[in-house]
């Protein structure tokens, strides 16, 4: 996990025959609010002509994310890939590029596959309120659905080996059904590093908390928040509900305080063009990552709320307190309950040195007393400020 605990960023890409209309992906079908016939001829219309991976490593890599995630198969059951296993897929891959020009920009590869697929025949669940048939009464047929699914994860196991398996839609059965032990130890087979997120019926080894930030660290020290650019996983052009990049680098730092990841989704238009609003957030992200760059990959988990107004990071060592300041001062800011000496305080991304002063520690007493730091306005990052604090050693706090 150590690689995945270090990247701090990641970047999810929704693309798929939904972005044609511009309708909710394969949600839209199963809660009735189009055809399934309907949806699926949105399959005639993409091509993708102007998809160029080599483009959205690109960019990718420009945002400082150290992986990416691209959904294989939605839960519409519609490849990315040349799939041998399954005749439901686009008119071309879209995942042997991506992933060959992923891997060239020396990141990391992960692929997303959901293991429930509501257009497969053999699939018990066929929309919200209508299903196929009961697996208890008929377990052949069930049969052959795992076998195809299975057969799928291997295919992409074989052909792309990821670095990280995203899965989802395991709320629909239990482990035994989706014979989840299984998948993971056809996985580990071909690669024994490949990480697994928590969306295989508790197989895997990190959290995936979706759009809601945390307000406390999961309980699970891996962990990353999944988050759309707007309001929508795939690409809707209506919905213009943009984050702005200043509100994406502030949940980044709030994920960073709290020893997770941030993973970033992006979704493409039909042609393979990723919209200019999502392009200019990751290009925004991106200079605050490369100004922080020599430090942020190596921020752990910060200190407990109530010792400084802001969020925290610390360093792999604990003797360096870092300081996010997503707000002006006014002047100076204060840490209490800090027994250590400081050394010395810079401002992370130029390397200024701000002058800082102990205030409210008589001679007399025990107590750490208040750290007082100047801040001028001159150096004061227009999204959020980082601070960096040498310690005298190991950080120590009352």
């Amino acid at each position: 996990m150590e690689w995945f605990d270090d990247a701090k960023l990641g970047i999810f890409i929704h693309y798929g025959v939904y972005s044609v209309n511009g309708i909710d992906e394969s949600w839209s079908f199963f809660n009735n609010y189009i055809s399934h016939e309907d949806y699926m001829d949105q399959l005639k219309k993409f091509n993708g002509e102007k998809y160029d991976a080599t483009q959205w490593a690109s960019l990718i890599k420009k945002s400082g994310a150290q992986y990416a995630v691209l959904t294989s198969k939605h839960h519409d059951g519609v490849a990315l890939w040349d799939s041998e296993v399954g005749s439901l897929k686009t008119n071309k891959d879209y995942v042997a590029p991506f992933v060959s020009a992923i891997r060239n920009e020396g990141l990391k590869v992960g692929i997303y596959y959901s293991i429930l697929d509501w257009s497969h025949p053999d699939y018990d669940v066929y929309k919200r309120n209508k299903k196929r048939y009961n697996i208890k009464e008929d377990p052949a047929r069930w049969e052959n659905f795992t076998t195809f699914n299975h057969g799928q994860i291997k295919e992409l196991s074989d052909r792309f080996n990821p670095d990280l398996w995203w899965f989802d839609g395991d709320w629909e059965h239990s482990a035994a059904e989706w014979k989840a032990p299984e998948i993971k130890s056809l996985i580990q087979s071909k690669n024994p590093n490949a990480i697994i997120n928590s969306r295989l019926t508790n197989q895997g080894d990190y959290d995936t908390p979706e759009q809601g930030v945390p307000l406390t660290s999961p309980e699970n020290n891996h962990w990353e928040l999944c988050l759309t650019s707007n309001d929508s996983w795939g690409y809707q052009p209506n919905d213009k509900n943009y984050k702005t990049t200043n509100q994406v680098i502030r949940i980044l730092v709030d994920c960073i305080q709290m020893g997770g990841n941030l993973l970033l989704d992006i979704g493409p238009k039909p042609d393979g063009t990723i919209p200019e609003e999502q392009v200019e957030i990751l290009e925004g992200v991106g200079r605050w990552m490369n100004k922080h760059k020599g430090d942020v990959y190596d921020m752990q988990k910060g200190i407990p709320p109530g010792y400084y107004y802001g969020a925290t990071a610390l360093s792999r060592d604990s003797t360096i307190l870092y300081l996010f300041l997503d707000y002006n001062p006014n002047e100076e800011i204060v840490i209490k309950g800090l027994e250590n000496e400081v050394n010395r305080v810079w401002v992370v991304g130029n390397g200024t040195k701000l002058r800082h002063r102990v205030m409210s520690r008589p001679y007399w007493s025990n107590k750490p007393g208040l750290l007082y730091i100047d801040v001028p306005d001159d150096v004061l990052d227009k999204d959020v400020t980082v601070l960096a604090l040498l310690l005298d050693g190991k950080i120590k706090l009352e």
